[in-house]
């Protein structure tokens, strides 16, 4: 599955690596992209491991609210 998230808070690289971090650490994942100057990222996802609420969930706890757009 591929999914969009809408990011806020990401202000330079290291936000993004952050948000990168807390996306590769669950299971599932195959392929994060986050853009920064757009505020988004693009998953690539198994979603028989995986839910895109629980994506949600870890960026928004890494400290970067999170929305699926």
């Amino acid at each position: 599955m591929k999914q969009t998230f809408n990011i806020s808070g990401m202000s330079c690289e290291h936000c993004v690596a952050r948000v990168e971090g807390a996306i590769n650490a669950l299971p599932g994942v195959k392929k994060v992209k986050i853009n920064l100057k757009k505020n988004n990222g693009v998953v690539k996802y198994d979603d028989t491991q995986l839910t895109t609420e629980k994506i949600v969930e870890a960026v928004s706890a890494a400290g970067y609210p999170t929305e699926a757009a």
